[in-house]
Parts: structure tokens; sequence; C-alpha cells
């Protein structure tokens, strides 16, 4: 009996399964920006295979009403025709692994709804999971535009800065305003806030916002701005600001300003002065004067009188009340350049000389010497020791005023120095020239006052001379022809002395060499003369040379007698003279200047010929 009840408990276990469910897992929220495409996926768990299983997608409207969109099992597909979605969704996978996506391609805002994945088993019931769209849209870039006019500060009321507004973003974005970096918040009586919203067609939103504000003369520099908040995919909020604005303010002018707009920094005379004149007021006064001792100026090439005291009266156009303000013209001066001693200063050579130059100015001055353009002393004193000639020149007195460019005044001085002549250039003082060759010379000397010039030769001769004068350097010079070896002198002297040079000058000789002949008993000379002009000079020297050669064979002719008779050197008479003739032979070479020809004579009168 007993078994009998147990076999029957397990055949029920088997014929009744026990019962079981669809699970079905969907995200809670997906988000998407406008345009672009949105995946929702459905996961779900059965036990049953895909061919009992149906699997389909609805959306709740935003009236809560719920519409199928999608449908399939095992044998079919379908999307519903007439709905917002008919032409842009798909569904991939056949469920097979338990996993379905919804595709919704150029998502917009009215997709933002609640999406059902339904799915349907024969013998597990019926799960399902939903899945919320969210889209967005970033919205434009926003614009700020203030007033264009000025905003009295005498308003009761708040007046109108600007207004801000950003189109097509979703969800709404939000504007906020700031001064100086600063939100602004609604203030009764004081600011003023005030915002509208349009949806457009397409279902984004376009939010505007207007300032209102009562301002007071210290928002003439504020900076007005606004800042733009929206949500955007993935739980962000994002930013975005306008450009910066300021306002035109307008107040009453409580002070006048005046200023020197042109030259800048210190004026000084001959200048042409800008003065300019403004109150503090906004808009500025249209009726400003300015005044100098009561009456108008035109400042073009001030001088010192023209400073003083200006005034500038600014006239308020509504109320007739009058603000004034002033300043003190400074007019610098630099007077012409006074150097002592005046002209032209002299001065003895060796001593020393002093001089002095001023110029009278508003400023601090600086005093230079220059001569040749080079800087050689500062100071308002120049002093020159030891004067020498080249101490001689112009210097020339520059007087600055270093706080003001250009400013400077000039003057002269003229140095002479009193002294002797010194000559210079002495080269050349020994000359050489041809007979009836034309010769130049010079003289140059440095002096003060001019030098005298006399040329006179060693023959007591005066030449004729010419003259000049170059910086302070004295020429002489001279021309004449020359006929034998002369001496010129070159005088050069003043009052304070004399100085001179001499020229040596020589003339070329050509003179002819005799050939003298002597032998113990007779002495020959023979001379050759050159062809051409013989001179005085030339004759007086052949004499002496013909004289010296006779006096040389007479002593010739004694040495030989005493050789002979054996009074020399302890010889006998006895000795024999021929073995000895070639060696005691008495040789005299005479040559002539034209033919180059030597003879050679023996004691015994015989030629010889010439040897080595």
């Amino acid at each position: 009996m007993c078994s009998c009840l147990i076999g029957l408990v397990l055949v029920f276990s088997v014929s009744c399964p026990a019962s079981a469910e669809v699970t079905v897992n969907t995200e809670d929220r997906v988000e998407v920006l406008r345009g672009q495409m949105a995946q929702i996926t459905c996961n779900f768990v059965s036990d049953e295979g895909i061919g009992g299983m149906t699997i389909e997608w609805f959306y709740v409207t935003r009236q809560g009403e719920k519409k199928k969109i999608y449908s399939q099992d095992s044998s079919m597909r379908s999307v519903e025709s007439r709905t917002q979605f008919t032409d842009r969704i798909s569904v991939n996978g056949t469920g097979a692994t338990g996993i379905v996506v919804l595709t919704i391609n150029n998502v917009q805002v009215e997709d933002e709804v609640e999406f059902i994945c339904l799915v349907k088993s024969l013998t597990e019931g019926t799960g399902e999971g939903r899945t919320n769209l969210k889209v967005f849209e970033i919205p434009n870039f926003p614009t700020i535009e203030g007033v264009q006019t000025g905003i009295s500060v005498l308003q009761d009321s708040p007046s109108k800065i600007g207004t801000c507004e950003v189109k097509n973003g979703y969800p709404k974005p939000q504007i906020i305003w700031y001064k100086n970096n600063t939100p602004l918040l609604p203030i009764l009586d004081e600011i003023t806030i005030v915002p509208s919203i349009t949806m457009e067609s397409s279902g984004l939103f376009s939010v505007r916002s207007e300032l209102r504000m009562k301002v007071v003369k210290e928002n003439k520099d504020d900076e007005f701005y606004c800042e733009v908040n929206f949500p955007a995919p993935g739980g962000e909020t994002r930013m975005m600001e306008t450009e910066r604005i300021n306002i035109t303010v307008y107040y009453p002018s409580t002070a006048v300003k005046m200023w020197v707009e042109s030259p800048k920094g210190k004026i000084k005379e001959g200048d042409s002065v800008e003065l300019h004149c403004q109150d503090n007021g906004n808009p500025p006064s249209s009726l400003i004067a300015i005044k100098h001792i009561q009456d108008m100026v035109m400042l073009h090439k001030v001088r010192r009188q023209d400073g003083g005291l200006y005034e500038c009266i600014s006239t308020d156009t509504d109320s007739f009340k009058e603000v004034s303000g002033n300043m003190t013209l400074s007019i610098n001066y630099l007077e012409p350049a006074v150097v002592e001693p005046k002209g032209v200063a002299f001065v003895v050579q060796g001593e020393e000389l002093k001089a002095m130059c001023n110029a009278l100015s508003s400023l601090s001055t600086h005093t230079a010497w220059l001569k040749d353009g080079l800087q050689i002393s500062t100071g308002h004193i120049l002093t020159l020791k030891d004067a020498t000639f080249d101490t001689a020149g112009t210097y020339d007195c520059v007087v600055s005023a270093n706080e003001i460019q250009d400013m400077q005044t000039n003057g002269t001085l003229v140095v002479q120095v009193l002294g002797p002549p010194q000559i210079i250039d002495k080269n050349n003082v020994e000359l050489e020239k041809r007979v009836d060759e034309t010769v130049d010379l010079s003289c140059s000397a440095r002096a003060f006052p001019t030098p005298n010039f006399i040329w006179t030769t060693s023959d007591g001769r005066n030449l004729e001379t010419k003259s000049e004068e170059i910086d302070g350097v004295f020429r002489s010079s001279v021309q004449f022809p020359v006929n034998s070896d002369v001496t010129v002198f070159c005088n050069v002297s003043n009052e304070y002395g004399v100085a001179a040079v001499t020229f040596n000058i020589k003339t070329p000789k050509h003179t002819t060499t005799p050939a003298t002949t002597t032998t113990t008993t007779t002495t020959t000379t023979t001379i050759h003369s050159t062809t051409g002009k013989n001179h005085k000079g030339n004759g007086v020297v052949i004499a002496v040379i013909i004289v010296c050669i006779l006096l040389l064979a007479i002593l010739g002719s004694v040495l030989y007698f005493l050789y002979k008779k054996g009074k020399i050197c302890g010889r006998s008479g006895k000795q024999d003279l021929t073995k000895e003739t070639n060696k005691d032979n008495i040789v005299v070479e005479m040559k002539s200047d034209n033919t180059e020809e030597a003879v050679l004579l023996g004691v015994n009168g015989e030629k010889q010929p010439l040897s080595d």
C-alpha cells in the first residue's frame, strides 16, 4: 500500500513541473544629443526557447497613453505604422541570446518619452523593462546688447542696462547676470531682472533676460555680462559667457582738470603749446573757456612772458552752475651765450689765456668747449696754458640745458698766438741740379703777426718771392735757373723774432784723369782731354794732378839712383842689376776719360803690357 502511494507522488512531481516567469532588465535612462542615434538594450531571461516567445516595444505618450511601435516572434518582425517612430527605428537580435536592442535614428525633442520592452512566454508569463530617453540640445552662443544711450544718475527708478538672449537649447537654459564678476540678484527699487521664455517650433527653448538697475557715477567703469547654464549628456552642467559691456553714465561735473597736451615734458621758448581743459562731468559741458589774466590767448611760439596762471571755467548748460580749475604754465628759456673776451683773443707764445662762456637760463646748464669739432674742455671757464701756435684757432662754446632736448646756444672765440716764426718742413735742403736747370724752392713757417720772407743767395742776389697763407701756415716760394753751386737763404721775420733756412744747391762735375809716365831719366805726361766744353774749375784740378805726378817721378828717380849706388838696404854697387830689373821697375798708369786707354812704362822707357 505504501509503495503504491510513493509511486504516485513521484509521477505527480514529474508531470506537474514547478511554475516560472520571464525576467526583463533595461537601463533606467538613456541620454542622447538631438539629431543623434539612441540605442536601448533589453535583456531578458527565460527557460523557454525562442520558439514560444514574443517581444514587443512600446512608448508612453506625454499624456500617459501606451502605444506599441514594434513586435517580433519566431516567425515574423513587424514595425507599427503611423507612429512618430515608424521610419526611424530598428531592432537588432532574435532574442536567442536574451538580448535585443532598439535603435532610434535622428532623435528629436519629442522623442523624450518612456520606452517599454515587453517579453511574453507561452508557459512562463510576461515580463517588461522601462527606459526613459533624455534628449539634449546645446544652445547657440548667448548674445548681450547694452543700451545705446546714456543713463542719468538722476533717474528715480531702475534704468534698463541691457538684454541677454540664448536660443535653441534643450532642456531650458538658465541666464545669470554679472557685474564685475559678481552675480546680480533682484533688489527692490534697485535691481530688476525680467526673464522671458519662448518655445520654438522645433521644441527647443529660447530664453531672454533684461536687466534694469538704478545707476550711480561709479557704474561708469563697471563691466556687465551674462552667464548661461545648461544641462548636457552624462549628468554634467555646462556654461557659456557673453562678451562684456560698459554703460554710459551721465552725471554732473564737480571739478575741472587742465593739462598741457603738447609738447610733452618741459616747455621752452619758441614752442607751440596746446592746452586742454575738461570737467569731470558726463557729458562734458559745452561751455568751457580758458583764461589767462582774464584774456583768451593763442599759445603759438611762446615766450617766457606767456608763463603764469591759466584758468578753465566749465558752465553747466542746465543749471548754469560754474566749476573752475587752474594750472601754472612754466616757460623755460636759454639766452644766447656770451663769450669773454669777445671776438679775437691774443696770447703771447708760452703764456696762459683764460676765457669764459655763460648763458642765462631757467634750467641748470652744461658748458662744453670744442675745437675742430672735438670736445677739449667742460665748464664755463676755458684755460689754455703754455700757448703754442697749435693753440691758435676757433673755439666753440656750447651751452645746453639737458632737461630739454635740443635746447642749446653757441658762442665763438678766435685765439691768435703771438710769437716769432717757426720754420716747418726743413726737408730737401740739400739739392743737386744740372747747370741751367730751373729750381723751385719753398719755405714754410708759422708766425703771428704775419711774417716777412726775404730770399738771398751766397753771391749776393735778392730773389723775387711769392707768398700765401693756409690755416695759419705761411708759405713763400722762389724760382730761378742754376748756373753753378749756390747757397740760398730764406729769412723769415716779424716783430717777435727771426728764423731762417738754408738750401745748398750743387751742380755735377765732369773731370778727366791724366796719364803720367816716369823714368829715371825722363818724365812724360800724356793728357787725353775729353771732348766737349772745358770749364775753369776743371783746368785747375788737372794742373794740380800734373804737378803731383811730376813730383812722384822725381822721387822715383832719386830712389833709383840711391839704389844703384848701394846706399839703400846695405846693397853694394857690385850687385847684378839686370836680374832685379823687372822687380824694381816703377810703373805709372795713365788713363783717358774717353778711351779708357792705359799705358805702362818701365824705368828703361819701354812699354809694358797691362797686367792683372
